[in-house]
């Protein structure tokens, strides 16, 4: 191991042994958990894909108005949430600690503010008469299943974001986590808003009416 040491058994204060991929251990794991994410929202949206093709009675539900109107201020919101979450990496790797917890909490108002207006379109849409398996504009039962699994898969992503940030911007406040954590919270919120830009035009653009 030559003047590195190992931490299992290493006296107090010596040297841990620099990780062989040169990124931090939070960092790859998230990176991992980005990886393993991806691909089960790939599974879903091709399985999404087949089951439109599948179907010649698929349902085109949505107006422009208000779904899709409603659909692109989400977007607006989200991508709005990333240059937030942006500037507030950047405050912390200065150490502008201040900065950085306001912009992450303007990520968070803005993240609170996409999972509204989802709930929002839900429950109207629950209202109509949708269900995972009915469809009262009687097409293919399967549209109400893949909508609500998919947006709800990525809603709770988003959710599960917003808590995370929160407890992360509590943690940097008070000296507990440092400019790393945030950044690392900030790659998956990134994969959260990249996911929407694929769900967004599958979903929704492809089923107007």
């Amino acid at each position: 191991m030559g003047h590195s040491v190992t931490s299992v058994g290493a006296p107090h204060g010596a040297p841990l042994e620099e990780s062989p991929y040169g990124i931090q251990s939070k960092k790859l794991a998230m990176w991992l958990f980005i990886v393993a994410d991806a691909a089960t929202f790939g599974a879903l949206l091709f399985a999404y894909g087949y089951l439109r093709i599948a179907n010649p009675d698929w349902t085109k539900p949505f107006a422009f108005s208000p779904t899709i109107v409603n659909g692109s201020v989400m977007t607006v919101v989200l991508l709005t949430s990333s240059l937030t979450m942006v500037a507030a990496v950047a405050a912390a790797q200065s150490g502008r600690v201040s900065a950085s917890v306001r912009w992450l909490g303007a990520t968070i108002v803005l993240g609170i503010g996409f999972a509204a207006l989802h709930l929002r379109e839900w429950f109207a849409m629950i209202g109509e008469g949708w269900r995972l398996f009915q469809n009262p504009m009687g097409g293919s039962p399967l549209f109400g299943a893949t909508f609500f699994g998919i947006t709800g898969l990525h809603l709770l992503h988003v959710i599960c974001g917003v808590v995370v940030i929160g407890a992360i911007t509590l943690g940097f406040r008070r000296g507990r986590f440092d400019a790393g954590h945030v950044e690392t919270t900030a790659l998956y919120w990134h994969f959260v808003d990249l996911v929407w830009m694929f769900v967004f035009p599958l979903v929704y653009l492809m089923n107007v009416r």
